[in-house]
C-alpha cells in the first residue's frame, strides 16, 4: 500500500483516502488498513474544517482587540491571539518591552566564554508566546524584504541561522510590545471580560 501512495501530495492523498470504499473482510490486514486510513482521512478533513471555522471566528475578535498588532507584517490572527493572551495573563509583569521579551522567552542570555561573545535563547517564559514569535519571524524571513535584507547582512557577518532567528525574535518582541493594547485603550466590552 505504501508504494501505491508514495510521492502523492498530502492534499491529494487525503482526498483519495477519504473517498475510498474498502470492501472485504476486516480480518484481512489489507482491508483493515484501508478502512483505518479512510477513517483517518475523514477525521483529518473534519478537523481541518473545524480549524478553518475557528480561525474565521478568531480573526474579527483579534482584529477588534488589537488592530495595529494584526497589521504588522507576518502577524496573523493566531499569533496575535496568543501574544494577547500572554500579555493579558501577566499585566503586572509588563513594565517594559524587555519584560515582555523575557515573558515570551525571547530575551537573550549571555553565554560568552573567553574571547567569544555569544548569547543563547532563553528557555524560560511562555513557550506558546515564543512559538508565536518564531512563526512571525519565519513568515517575515520568507516574505518581508526588510527582514530578508537583515538576514543577508547578518549572514555575511558570520552569524548562524539560529542566532539570526534569536535576534529577530527579540526585534519582533520589541515591535509587538509597542502595539499591544493597554487596558485604557481596550474597547469597553473587552475590558469587562478580562
Amino acid at each position: 500500500m505504501r508504494e501505491q501512495f508514495r510521492g502523492m501530495p498530502a492534499a491529494e492523498l487525503i482526498d483519495h483516502l477519504a473517498r475510498s470504499r474498502p470492501a472485504g473482510d476486516l480480518t484481512d490486514p489489507g482491508c483493515a488498513v484501508r478502512t483505518a486510513l479512510r477513517r483517518l482521512a475523514r477525521r483529518h478533513r473534519a478537523l481541518n474544517q473545524e480549524i478553518a471555522d475557528a480561525d474565521a471566528e478568531l480573526k474579527p475578535l483579534v482584529t477588534r482587540a488589537a488592530p495595529h498588532l494584526v497589521a504588522l507584517p507576518g502577524v496573523g490572527p493566531e499569533s496575535a491571539g496568543q501574544l494577547l493572551i500572554t500579555a493579558g495573563d501577566n499585566p503586572k509583569r509588563l513594565r517594559s518591552e524587555a519584560s515582555f521579551a523575557h515573558l515570551c522567552a525571547a530575551a537573550p542570555i549571555p553565554a560568552s566564554s573567553g574571547r567569544t561573545n555569544r548569547h543563547r535563547l532563553n528557555r524560560g517564559g511562555d513557550r506558546q508566546a515564543n512559538r508565536a514569535l518564531h512563526t512571525i519571524v519565519i513568515v517575515r524571513m520568507r516574505h518581508d524584504r526588510r527582514t530578508q535584507e537583515s538576514v543577508a547582512r547578518r549572514t555575511t557577518q558570520g552569524m548562524s541561522k539560529k542566532d539570526i532567528i534569536r535576534c529577530l525574535k527579540r526585534f519582533v518582541a520589541r515591535e509587538v510590545y509597542r502595539h499591544l493594547p493597554r487596558p485604557q485603550n481596550m474597547p469597553q466590552q473587552l475590558q469587562s471580560t478580562t
